[in-house]
């Protein structure tokens, strides 16, 4: 699996992290910034470089967005016809967000969640997969509610 992955520069140091974690677990991890403190890029360009990435393979891949709080990464990725975004902070959101949800990005807060509990819940969310059930149709009906748009 292909992981994109992006931080606005309030969460360079959990995204560092991050990326280290994936590749010592195997992954192929892309990185579409920031990398530095000087670097002001807003968390809405940097959720566009993540989610265009995504829709880009096909959704193939999938997407973590850091920034202080997730919030406002979690926002801007939703905008994007495809994703499903979704804030995690503990173990039980991550799965619920693949397993009810079908979400293709994650997203965290470096002033919420230290960076254990974030190792913790990205080994969740990667470790599983969306299957055809009860939420199947709910799914379906978010997708269908995105074409009204």
């Amino acid at each position: 699996m292909t992981i994109v992955i992006g931080a606005d520069n309030a969460a360079l140091s959990l995204k560092e992290v991050l990326i280290s974690f994936l590749k010592d677990k195997g992954f192929t991890v892309e990185n579409m910034g920031a990398d530095s403190p000087e670097d002001t890029t807003n968390y809405p360009s940097i959720a566009r470089r993540v989610c265009e990435a995504v829709i880009q393979s096909g959704y193939t891949k999938r997407g973590i967005l850091v920034c202080g709080t997730g919030i406002g990464m979690c926002i801007s990725a939703n905008k994007f016809r495809g994703i499903r975004a979704a804030v995690c902070h503990d173990s039980y959101s991550a799965e619920r967000s693949i397993l009810s949800n079908d979400a293709n990005v994650l997203c965290m807060g470096e002033r919420v969640i230290g960076h254990e509990l974030a190792k913790k819940i990205l080994r969740e969310w990667v470790s599983l997969e969306f299957k055809d059930g009860p939420s199947a149709a709910k799914v379906q009906e978010i997708i269908a509610i995105e074409s009204l748009s």
